[in-house]
């Protein structure tokens, strides 16, 4: 690693910014994992989108589908596909915190940058607080690379802010991926932004943070892929103006995008998220491949409907 236990927080401080995506995972036509595609996606997304780091093996990875061998080559996959153009930050979620300590080691080894785990289910909701500490605590003190905590609906429960902020304090603790509404990761900000990195996935919500919470990072999602092609980079534009003080410009960019952004979203079926991301990463002339079980396919009458609304969303491509 570029950095050690004690350094943990200060390097991310001084690394960990910019556009990071979460990546899909495509899936050849017998379900194994493409890992030409893969790595030519990334390639891709580093060299002619200009993404700063990925986001491996989440949830839009599709890795409550993959063995754990398999999400370890994931990470094999993304360290030697980025090559050190872009940074990486591998999800190590389980319920089995063996799992966990496991996937934790063979990031650390393989050359991550950091890793993400998001908050545990917990089948009794009472007192949890204490037993979300002791869980960050028994991760962090197994591995000494730096850790991202993950709090989304999924879990059954949101994290509060006092509580994050109090995980907040373990060493190797350096950012928080935050998917709760943003009065509550603004809070988060406000008690722990001087010691973590407080993220969120939304990229509607992403110019007014940079502008109002002063946040470096966007951890992350699809869009910087979906919303981008190599011709029209207007979601790295906007953050780049962001970033240098050019606040009208930027929104001028950013808002530019709605079309787009309403074409994705009106698009997409409720319980299809993958197949959708990926039919339209095929349109881009991205690798989308196919989902696994118990994912679903489109079928193609919303395929008709999706290429109707992209061809008229405006991407320059």
């Amino acid at each position: 690693m570029k950095y050690d236990r004690k350094s943990a927080k200060s390097y991310s401080r001084a690394h960990m910014r910019g556009i990071w995506a979460a990546a899909l995972m495509p899936f050849a036509e017998d379900l194994s994992m493409d890992e030409a595609a893969f790595r030519a996606n990334i390639d891709h997304w580093i060299t002619d989108l200009g993404i700063d780091g990925f986001f491996i093996a989440g949830k839009q990875g599709e890795f409550f589908s993959m063995s754990v061998d398999e999400r370890k080559r994931c990470f094999d996959l993304a360290v030697s596909a980025c090559d050190g153009r872009a940074q990486t930050i591998m999800s190590c979620s389980d319920q089995n915190m063996d799992v966990v300590i496991d996937l934790a080691r063979h990031a650390q080894a393989c050359g991550a940058d950091y890793i993400v785990v998001h908050a545990p289910m917990l089948h009794f909701f009472k007192a949890q607080d204490e037993t979300l500490l002791r869980y960050y605590e028994t991760i962090a003190s197994k591995v000494d690379i730096g850790i991202a905590l993950w709090s989304h609906p999924d879990s059954g429960y949101l994290m509060s802010p006092q509580m994050c902020n109090r995980l907040a304090d373990i060493e190797t603790v350096v950012a928080i991926k935050y998917s709760v509404p943003r009065e509550m990761y603004a809070e988060l900000t406000r008690l722990a932004g001087d010691r973590i990195q407080v993220s969120t996935a939304s990229e509607e919500e992403w110019l007014d943070n940079i502008i109002d919470l002063r946040w470096q990072l966007y951890l992350c999602s699809s869009p910087p892929y979906l919303l981008q092609t190599a011709k029209d980079r207007r979601m790295r534009d906007y953050t780049d103006a962001a970033f240098a003080g050019r606040f009208d410009e930027a929104r001028a960019i950013r808002d530019s995008l709605e079309p787009v952004r309403r074409a994705l979203r009106d698009t997409r079926p409720a319980e299809k998220p993958h197949a959708h991301q990926k039919y339209w990463q095929t349109l881009l002339g991205q690798h989308g491949g196919h989902v696994r079980p118990p994912c679903l396919e489109l079928t193609e009458t919303e395929k008709a409907e999706t290429r109707a609304a992209f061809a008229a969303c405006g991407l320059n491509l």
